[in-house]
């Protein structure tokens, strides 16, 4: 069976790699530094999932919620005036994909309240489309929509995110003076516009960005309030699939006419966009080195393992196995701790991405310390999505390292003299 003829990796070769990794100390195993090993390899696949799985659900949701709130491609441009506009509006409804398009106005105003004065985002918008903006009508706090711009508060009804109602000290019902730097003309030019709002309802979408700075006007009081007439900003449209918003700036342009400048949500914040694509890129490398470290440790026990094999590799050679054979067998020991630790790891960091929500609610309970607090970050709780695409090729890369650091002990063990080694024995 060692005289060359035994197929590779075969039972035996299993079997000898299987009792080198459990023999004790006293019989020159290596177990300590095999438990090092594969605690290291674990721990660093573990973590690299989780991070990569955080980030993951992080942009998952900072886009889901971004596109919600603001809308995928925008047209500016010649036909943003009335009867224009609205043919456009019509005709960009018709372009197969478009989900919702809607005139709007952005502008900034001073929002001044009982208990304090703060800047705010106005944006002007129909009550129909409001409505259909399923991020700010779904997460209404307090009050309805249903006066947004009609009913008992006519046109002068705004609905305002919840921390910005809370710091101004407003509630749905109340009143809210807002101040636009530049929405009054006299005789000797622009002049501020002040006029009191009511407050028909709140909303919180879980962004602190939104929550504590954008007030929702009626589009028409809006034109009014701050001096555009009979016309908008933009048309905000809202697609079937963001992902291929920029795919569709062609059909859209054309459906809005030759006058219109078209810009999806990548060319709006390519910079926020560019720079967390860089740093999920940057998070990746660095704790991938965390893998190649820990599957250096490999080496040290299959260093340590051959010394004290030496006699027992000896004996083989002499009995008939080949270099090829003793190479397999201390590779296979060094990728069988590889392949336990990633396997362990794989299930580790799984774990704890699809179970974050409960980690951190019994982290936060135990320290008394929020974890995640919302007034710093962009999202109000810590997202984890895991892309098993990305689990496979981790894991195929932990794999890798771990056959990769076990060849260079396997190979010295391979070229082994038994002639030299047996001389002192």
């Amino acid at each position: 069976m060692m005289g060359g003829r035994a197929a590779p990796f075969g039972l035996w070769e299993r079997m000898l790699a299987a009792r080198y990794l459990r023999a004790r100390r006293s019989q020159g195993g290596v177990a300590l530094i095999s438990v090092i090993s594969f605690f290291g390899i674990m721990l660093a696949v573990a973590v690299l999932i989780s991070t990569m799985s955080v980030m993951n659900g992080f942009r998952s949701e900072l886009l889901g919620r971004i596109l919600g709130f603001q809308g995928h491609l925008f047209v500016t441009g010649g036909v943003l005036d009335g009867a224009d506009r609205d043919r456009a509006v019509a005709r960009i409804l018709k372009v197969p994909g478009v989900v919702q398009a809607a005139p709007i106005i952005e502008a900034q105003a001073i929002a001044l309240g009982p208990s304090q004065i703060t800047g705010a985002l106005v944006r002007g918008i129909s009550g129909k489309d409001l409505q259909e903006t399923r991020l700010v009508s779904g997460h209404i706090t307090g009050g309805s929509l249903r006066a947004f711009g009609v009913g008992e508060y006519g046109g002068d009804a705004i609905v305002v995110g919840e921390r910005l109602a809370q710091s101004l000290g407003v509630r749905p019902g109340d009143m809210l003076t807002l101040i636009s730097p530049s929405g009054g003309a006299t005789a000797f030019g622009g002049a501020p516009l002040q006029k009191p709002y009511t407050v028909a309802a709140t909303f919180s979408v879980g962004m602190s960005q939104y929550d504590q700075a954008y007030i929702y006007m009626p589009l028409a009081q809006a034109q009014l309030f701050f001096g555009r007439e009979d016309t908008a900003d933009a048309i905000e449209i809202k697609v079937a699939d963001p992902d291929h918003a920029a795919r569709m700036r062609g059909p859209i342009n054309k459906a809005a006419g030759p006058a219109a400048l078209v810009a999806d949500w990548t060319q709006r914040d390519v910079a926020f966009w560019g720079a967390l694509s860089v740093e999920r890129t940057a998070m990746r490398l660095i704790l991938g080195m965390l893998i190649v470290i820990a599957a250096l440790n490999i080496i040290s026990g299959l260093v340590m393992l051959v010394k004290n094999k030496t006699r027992d590799v000896a004996i083989l050679r002499t009995m008939g196995a080949g270099q090829g054979s003793v190479l397999r067998i201390f590779f296979m020991t060094g990728t069988a701790i590889g392949g336990a630790g990633t396997l362990a790891g794989v299930a580790l960091g799984v774990l704890f991405s699809l179970n974050i929500g409960p980690i951190q609610s019994a982290v936060e309970y135990v320290t008394g310390a929020q974890v995640f607090a919302s007034d710093v970050y962009y999202l109000s709780r810590l997202p984890a999505k895991v892309d098993w695409l990305e689990v496979f090729w981790i894991s195929v890369f932990s794999l890798g390292m771990a056959c990769f650091w076990s060849l260079l002990p396997a190979w010295r063990a391979s070229k082994l003299d038994p002639v030299e080694a047996l001389r002192y024995e």
